[in-house]
């Protein structure tokens, strides 16, 4: 039976919210891969350490050699994806993260590990600028505070995956380590694939002149009608953009969003996502490798249940409120985990204090950051 032209135009008008959800869920496997290749490190380098005998510094360099890359890959990710398209740098990233979590599996020294991870560190560096932007380029403007904190929702879901497949694996034998950095490689192929299948970024279609694909896309999205208008306001941002980075007209901008994103890393939280298990085992009385491997489980999953409340908030109540207040909470926090581990305090008291200071950065910094 067809449809009446009234129906369809009505389609056409309203559009579907399925186009931007599942273009938006595959760019966020990028943030999956970001928080599992970054925070597998944190139950495997205790059996790293004892397999290799490393010293100290040994096991920074084991823990930091993915850090490097992230720098690098950040770096590359901004004109890559200007030049290259979203799509087509996302790809590139996909296969280092699979390349890495291969490679990172399979290593009899050091130095060979540090490489594996500088690897993965440069697919996490592109897909941590690059998801994020990708999902709000193509996400109207009604929803995009909520859109792309699905990246932040997919990397805390990614720690959570790799402390639990880290708890999981703690009874396997010595080579465990290595089963934990080989699983990431089923994700790895799963975005790689489903990235085929999705549209280029329609603001980066505007870019290269290929208005007529843009426009179909968001079309899908919000209707015509809608689409047109986003055009529109495209071509006049665009027009508008000097392209001088420090132009007078948003460098005070710019500075403060350089520096929330500074002082969020500043804040401590890679040593919880890194060292957790460490810090428990060596700070904390009467733990054992399980124990520790278990309260980062707890630890990822507050995590992810604080993120979807800040998911939740960010658009309602602001990104300042929650920012200001979620600093605030993780300082207290960080005082009282201090002060728990100087007189020794029970392991549960400890972790508790963890568990607040971790909330707190989910609600607010690492859901506010992003946007």
């Amino acid at each position: 039976m067809e449809r009446s032209p009234t129906t369809l135009g009505d389609a056409s008008d309203k559009g579907s919210a399925r186009y931007l959800y599942l273009p938006a869920m595959v760019a966020a496997i990028g943030g999956l891969l970001f928080g599992f290749d970054t925070a597998v490190i944190n139950g495997a380098i205790v059996f790293i350490k004892q397999q290799f005998a490393l010293s100290d510094a040994q096991t920074e360099i084991a823990a930091s050699s993915l850090l490097l890359g992230c720098v690098l890959g950040a770096s590359v990710a901004a004109f890559t994806s200007d030049r290259f398209g979203r799509k087509r740098v996302l790809l590139g990233a996909a296969a280092l993260f699979t390349v890495s979590s291969i490679g990172a599996a399979l290593p009899q020294n050091l130095v060979q590990f540090a490489i594996a991870r500088l690897i993965g560190g440069v697919a996490i560096g592109i897909a941590s600028t690059v998801s994020p932007l990708y999902i709000a380029e193509i996400s109207p403007a009604r929803s995009r505070g909520l859109m792309v904190s699905l990246n932040q929702l997919a990397i805390v879901s990614g720690i959570l995956l790799s402390y639990s497949v880290n708890y999981l694996l703690t009874g396997v034998g010595p080579s465990n380590w290595r089963w934990m950095f080989a699983s990431a490689a089923f994700p790895s192929l799963g975005f790689l694939l489903t990235l085929l299948f999705i549209p280029e970024s329609p603001r980066w279609l505007m870019q290269k002149g290929r208005v007529q694909e843009a426009q179909q896309f968001l079309t899908q999205i919000v209707g015509s009608k809608a689409a047109a208008q986003e055009i529109e306001d495209m071509r006049a941002t665009h027009s508008q953009e000097s392209g001088e980075l420090l132009d007078p007209t948003f460098r005070k901008a710019l500075i403060v969003a350089i520096l929330i994103a500074l002082f969020s890393q500043f804040t401590g939280i890679n040593t919880i996502i890194y060292y957790g298990s460490i810090v428990f085992l060596e700070h904390v009385p009467h733990q054992t490798t399980s124990t520790a491997l278990w309260a980062n489980v707890i630890i990822g999953a507050i995590n992810f249940v604080a993120t979807i409340v800040g998911m939740l908030l960010i658009d309602r109540s602001g990104r300042k409120p929650l920012l200001m207040s979620a600093f605030a909470g993780m300082a207290l926090s960080l005082v009282a985990v201090a002060a728990a581990i100087h007189f020794q305090a029970a392991g549960a008291i400890v972790l508790i204090f963890v568990l607040t200071y971790v909330a707190c950065f989910a609600v607010g910094v690492g859901t506010g950051t992003w946007v």
